[in-house]
């Protein structure tokens, strides 16, 4: 034991001992909870059995269960809604901001700042936000859209299952849309000028230059904020807490919540684990396929 502490206070050991440090919190706080997560989606659990290590196996009954449950196809349905359809606003704002702000004029550093300032609140304070914006009787979307004359009658936004999901989603486009300006900033800002200058001698229009040098010189960035953006938005729980909690009638319900309510509402753990152990195996996937092309790019 002395010996360690030697080797730590002279300095030589002190790489080693960090990387320690991150393994062990790694494995206690990833590995552990994942893996104890899959055996229990292999079990039964409930709460009768959650304090016991005396749990029944049964193998893959768990995920069948859940897949053969009547709401398994709606809240399948509107996980990929969420997410496809955040994604793509997110992307689409964030990448015409990230353009707009690339320019040079007068305050656009201080601008920038302040859409990075909504990304950085907590979720649900974001949700407490959009909920009164939104709200039937006395929000804000209501009174503008009235007063413009694009609706006679208030929508009521959180309440109606036609809705409810798409309210979500735009509270959920504003929140993450920072995220991907700043990330596709850092790209923009790695292009070199010269080649947008070239590019402009030869005759090469704005939409030309965009689609030949923007585009192909962003598809690294641009799969990371596809990769990131996928799986931020399957983490998105405080906000569909604070705005519909899966409501009404599970019209706004997602794999992420419903994960959770099954855990920890009617106590079918076993259940609620082989939601998230499928949730899991999903963003595996979306990181190989990122990860993949990436490593065979840089290979060169």
């Amino acid at each position: 034991m002395q010996s360690i502490i030697r080797t730590v206070r002279d300095g030589s050991g002190f790489d080693i001992l960090l990387l320690a440090l991150a393994l062990v919190y790694l494995v206690a706080f990833s590995a552990f909870p994942i893996i104890y997560n899959i055996i229990m989606s292999l079990q039964t659990v409930d709460l009768f059995t959650l304090a016991s290590f005396n749990r029944p196996f049964v193998g893959l009954k768990n995920y069948y269960d859940i897949l053969s449950q009547p709401v398994a196809p709606l809240i399948l349905w509107n996980t990929v809604k969420f997410v496809v359809l955040s994604i793509v606003f997110q992307l689409s704002i964030g990448f015409g901001l990230a353009l707009f702000f690339h320019q040079d004029f007068p305050g656009a550093t201080y601008l920038r700042g302040l859409f990075l300032a909504g990304w950085i609140m907590p979720a649900l304070v974001v949700g407490a936000i959009w909920k009164w914006l939104l709200a039937g009787d006395f929000g804000v979307f209501n009174y503008i859209l009235m007063s413009s004359g694009i609706t006679d009658d208030r929508i009521f936004w959180l309440s109606n299952p036609d809705v409810a999901l798409y309210a979500v989603i735009i509270a959920n486009v504003w929140l993450g849309i920072p995220f991907n300006m700043l990330l596709l900033s850092v790209g923009l800002a790695g292009i070199p000028r010269d080649v947008y200058e070239a590019a402009e001698l030869d005759g090469a229009g704005p939409f030309t230059r965009f689609r030949s040098i923007t585009l192909p010189l962003m598809r690294a960035q641009l799969g990371a904020v596809i990769s990131l953006g996928i799986i931020f938005t399957l983490q998105q729980f405080d906000l569909i807490a604070a705005l519909t909690q899966g409501g009404p009638a599970d019209s706004s319900n997602v794999a992420q919540y419903w994960s959770w309510q099954l855990s920890f509402q009617t106590y079918e753990i076993s259940l609620g684990s082989a939601v998230s152990v499928l949730m899991i195996l999903f963003v595996i996937v979306v990181a190989a396929v990122y990860v993949r092309p990436t490593r065979h790019e840089h290979s060169y």
